[in-house]
């Protein structure tokens, strides 16, 4: 059972999953040039982490949760933000941050393929037309040997679609598990623990750290504007939009995304946006409306037949 919505945090609560979520790409992007991708993400989540349980302390919030809920936040950090996120940063040493942003733009395809799977949730023959549409859309954006021009490109693709399953199967579980009914709280022991673990990937893979006093000044501000906007105040929203609307609505930020993603990464980092990759964004966006539109197939028939 979902709890009651309260309409204007519902609505912030998407303006950071569309608009800030949007800009981490160019972010990450920025940051990943100069630091290794898995410290990077440890580093951003482990301090925005802190950030929260002070930030509790001092509204004088219980942090206190089950063994079952830290279980529980332990799997959600790993699927989100240990694979789910830093892989994500680490393919972006080798695809644009606007590319990585319209690939992700098909997670709605995914979640409803998760559904069908799991729960055993029926395709609707608009969901049908949006997944031809999302395929189609994927398709063109892969296919073009200027962007996807050398083989780490492509596993740096193949990352990215893994990452879209794992995002995918961690939103279906977290609307159903025992979490900590505070959301801030919630997002605090994942942000802790998947930084936890990205560090300790880190480490294995021998990746070599370097301190913030010899960081740049572009990869510094990108890390501040990360861990506060990117993961405080956009994961929080998140994780409460999971718990009050349905996973395919919160899915819909990757209508938005993209859009800002690619024109971020035009702008400031001179990222190149083909012919072939604005087509590929109208379809795979079309395609994803279909899939989350509550509109029967007959509307728009009907629609069409008035129109001619």
């Amino acid at each position: 059972m979902r709890k009651p919505q309260n309409k204007t945090l519902v609505i912030l609560a998407f303006f950071a999953v569309y608009v800030i979520w949007g800009s981490t790409y160019l972010l990450n992007k920025i940051a990943v040039t100069e630091l290794p991708p898995f410290m990077l993400a440890g580093i951003r989540f482990i301090i925005a982490g802190i950030l929260i349980f002070i930030i509790a302390k001092i509204l004088k919030i219980k942090v206190a949760i089950t063994r079952r809920q830290f279980l529980n936040c332990t799997f959600v950090g790993f699927l989100f933000l240990t694979f789910g996120n830093g892989v994500v940063v680490w393919a972006l040493k080798f695809v644009d941050s606007g590319f990585a942003a319209l690939e992700i733009s098909a997670q709605p395809l995914v979640i409803l393929f998760m559904m069908l799977l799991l729960q055993g949730k029926k395709i609707e023959s608009m969901s049908i037309i949006g997944v031809v549409l999302g395929v189609i859309g994927i398709f063109l954006l892969v296919s073009q040997k200027e962007l996807v021009s050398n083989d780490m490109t492509l596993v740096g693709v193949f990352m990215i679609f893994l990452c879209m399953i794992s995002w995918a199967y961690g939103s279906l579980f977290v609307a159903k598990a025992d979490v900590p009914s505070n959301y801030f709280v919630n997002t605090g022991y994942q942000m802790i623990t998947g930084g936890a673990m990205l560090l300790l990937v880190s480490l294995i893979l021998g990746e070599q750290w370097t301190s913030p006093l010899l960081w740049s000044e572009p990869v510094l501000y990108a890390m501040v504007l990360l861990i506060i906007f990117g993961s405080i105040v956009a994961f929080t929203s998140f994780n409460y939009l999971l718990k009050v609307v349905s996973p395919e609505k919160v899915a819909t930020s990757t209508y938005v995304n993209p859009i800002i993603a690619l024109m971020l990464g035009w702008y400031f980092l001179d990222e190149q946006i083909t012919t072939q990759s604005a087509v590929a964004a109208a379809i795979l966006l079309t395609g994803v409306y279909f899939i989350n539109t509550k509109k029967k197939l007959s509307y728009y028939l009907k629609f069409f037949n008035r129109s001619r």
